[in-house]
């Protein structure tokens, strides 16, 4: 795009992001925009690829004559080479927001003299920094989505294309060596963009449904996104899709199914349930967590509108697979849900129990009824059909 360089780097290789599976990369998207008469740095990169950072920034310009040096975000995926880059930027006034300054001086005050911290300037909601030839940028702090500091800064130009420099927001964990949305699948990527804010925003909602008003309502051509690809042509789609995650719209009455097992009993009752749900045309995913990819359950527990949990019990508790998970899941608090718990157990139970208390705990409209079978189930032990008939209710289905 005219005027706007990106200088990020792409991650083809990484494959977790601090608990995030991340199975098609990702990157860390970094820009430059010219005005003629100024030229602006927009965020960095993880610190490990600051040299290719650099390289980046050469190829662009002499660093020296960067004039500004936005950093919308601390987290050290954005803002990891700050200490390295800032000693390349004799000339340029560093802008954050006024919580990123204090998140700068807690990160890299070992690193950094005091003084450069006091000259950072502080920007506040609708502050503005004029660059020449028709380009102004505005700032917006979008505190809590996802960090404290967290803001977006847009670009009006007279000549050209408006821009948002998202950071965090409609991004994807996506690793691809063309930057536009309508140079790639967007099926694909919109299934990591879903699978972003499912694992990283979910747990934000409210607060993103304040703010997206705000972002819908101006003039956008481009998204500058800060993982992944950029949004020129689907715009309207990814902001869509916001509206609706942010606001836990469930687009058909499915079910999600998951479990894990000690001894296959517990198995046996995911399995029944699976099968007798799927029989009356109702939409079921199962996973067993010993097998499966958290970042791609909580992905799916966001889209159901019932979540069954089962687990055997262990120590008079939740086996340590099915715990991770939910931890998982509580704290990304998926919204709008009908809750189950199910399970098996030997001398004692417990985990059927604890499953009903942590759903309860973040919101979760469970049922009072449940299923917990002590030792292997007989044949008729796995007829649920009066069980379902009250989920199918609960859920407003037939």
């Amino acid at each position: 795009m005219k005027d706007i360089y990106y200088v990020g780097y792409v991650d083809w290789e990484v494959r977790n992001f601090h608990g995030y599976s991340t199975h098609k990369g990702s990157s860390y998207n970094a820009y430059i925009v010219k005005s003629g008469e100024n030229t602006v740095l927009i965020d960095t990169v993880k610190r490990p690829y600051f040299e290719h950072f650099l390289k980046n920034i050469k190829e662009v310009c002499d660093p020296s004559e960067i004039n500004y040096f936005i950093t919308n975000h601390v987290e050290m995926d954005h803002s990891g080479s700050f200490p390295l880059i800032i000693k390349h930027l004799p000339n340029a006034e560093l802008i954050a927001s006024e919580r990123g300054v204090d998140v700068l001086k807690a990160h890299f005050h070992q690193e950094v003299e005091e003084d450069l911290f006091n000259r950072i300037r502080a920007v506040k909601e609708g502050d503005t920094l004029d660059i020449g030839n028709g380009k102004k940028f505005t700032f917006v702090p979008i505190p809590m989505i996802h960090w404290p500091d967290s803001m977006v800064s847009f670009m009006t130009d007279e000549i050209g294309k408006n821009a948002l420099f998202s950071n965090d927001a409609f991004g994807q964990h996506y690793a691809t060596s063309k930057r536009w949305d309508d140079e790639n699948d967007l099926c694909e990527v919109m299934q990591e963009a879903e699978k972003y804010y499912a694992n990283i925003l979910l747990h934000l909602s409210g607060i993103i449904a304040k703010v997206l008003p705000k972002v819908g309502a101006l003039p956008i051509d481009v998204i500058c996104t800060s993982h992944g690809v950029c949004w020129r042509t689907h715009i309207g789609e990814i902001v869509e899709a916001y509206t609706k995650w942010c606001k836990g719209e469930i687009e058909e009455n499915s079910v999600l199914i998951v479990y894990d097992t000690m001894w296959g009993s517990t198995e046996k009752i995911a399995k029944a349930l699976s099968d007798q749900i799927s029989h009356r045309g109702i939409p079921v995913k199962r996973f067993r967590l010993t097998y499966a990819d958290y970042s791609d359950v909580i992905t799916e527990a966001m889209k159901a509108r019932a979540i069954l949990i089962g687990s055997p019990t262990l120590n008079n508790g939740l086996f340590p697979s099915v715990a991770e998970y939910i931890s998982y899941q509580k704290g990304l608090k998926p919204m709008n849900k009908v809750g189950f718990a199910f399970g098996s157990y030997g001398w004692g139970g417990g985990a059927v129990k604890e499953i009903v208390e942590v759903m309860k705990a973040t919101k979760i409209d469970v049922m009072e009824e449940t299923i917990e079978i002590k030792f292997v189930p007989r044949p008729e032990d796995l007829d649920f059909k009066e069980i379902i008939n009250k989920l199918v209710e609960k859920m407003g289905g037939n």
